[in-house]
């Protein structure tokens, strides 16, 4: 067992570079407690002395699940069910009312960490378009959030802020989901895809086209031209007449002149 281990100024910006470099994500300098905290143990389960060793085994191209493991504990994001309620309110009544009759609704939760954006949008399809077939897409560069978003396994304190009636309906408690937690029910896990997407890379046109796109609450953690890289990697993706949609404190001003505005926050690619 080692002791606490201390990371210098040089090694601290050779990780900052290698997390820009393989999500995008600008760690600011304010960030050096977060990295030992979160990545302490992975130096003690390796048996290594200092980070230094750490990142030379990570930068030697012999440890890709290593890789993995280093950006999971790094881009983990807290989340929650119905988060800025007003997105879900624009979705619901100005988005789905308008669209045109038929075809299947596509909707891309692009940042799900955990599962509880998708989720969400995935009760409101359920509840607004009983009639009409619809999929929800949900991606993340973390393999550890998206398998616990494919399980749809939540404490029970997570369920504040789902309507009570999609609670009754779509959220199951006792032993199916056991003591302590719901779990989001068959009839609405069937409908969330979740994959793995590097959001700064080229985005495999495989994944189909969606009517909306939620980029919400992870632009903040990228500077300009990754900001501009990832809208730019999202577009060819949404359809003519689709909404892009990003988080409370995000904007695309300066970001993207291919979108108009609807509202702040959401916006709409021409048709």
């Amino acid at each position: 067992m080692i002791e606490q281990v201390i990371i210098s100024d040089q090694e601290f910006l050779l990780f900052q570079r290698l997390i820009h470099k393989l999500a995008g994500i600008n760690l600011a300098d304010s960030k050096k407690v977060l990295l030992v905290g979160r990545l302490q143990r992975r130096l003690r389960e390796r048996q290594l002395d200092s980070f230094g060793q750490y990142y030379r085994q990570l930068t030697s191209g012999q440890h890709p699940d290593e890789v993995q493991t280093m950006i999971d504990l790094l881009t983990t994001n807290e989340t929650y069910f119905f988060r800025e309620s007003r997105h879900f309110d624009f979705l619901r009544d100005e988005i789905l009312p308008t669209r045109r009759p038929g075809g299947n609704v596509r909707i891309w939760s692009a940042a799900s960490s955990s599962g509880e954006e998708a989720y969400s949008i995935a009760m409101l399809l359920a509840e607004r378009l009983p009639h009409t077939t619809w999929e929800v897409f949900g991606s993340d560069i973390s393999t550890q959030v998206l398998a616990r978003a494919r399980a749809g396994l939540y404490p029970l304190q997570r369920n504040e802020g789902i309507p009570e009636a999609c609670l009754r309906k779509y959220c199951l408690q006792g032993a199916a989901a056991g003591p302590g937690n719901f779990l989001i029910a068959p009839k609405i896990r069937q409908q969330v895809r979740f994959a793995q997407v590097n959001l700064t890379q080229v985005i495999d046109p495989g994944i189909g086209s969606f009517e909306v796109i939620f980029l919400r609450n992870v632009m903040i953690y990228f500077d300009g031209e990754t900001k501009r890289k990832v809208v730019a990697n999202l577009l060819p993706r949404l359809l003519p007449g689709g909404y892009l949609i990003v988080g409370h404190s995000e904007s695309l001003h300066g970001i993207s002149d291919r979108l108009a505005q609807v509202r702040p926050t959401i916006y709409r690619k021409p048709e």
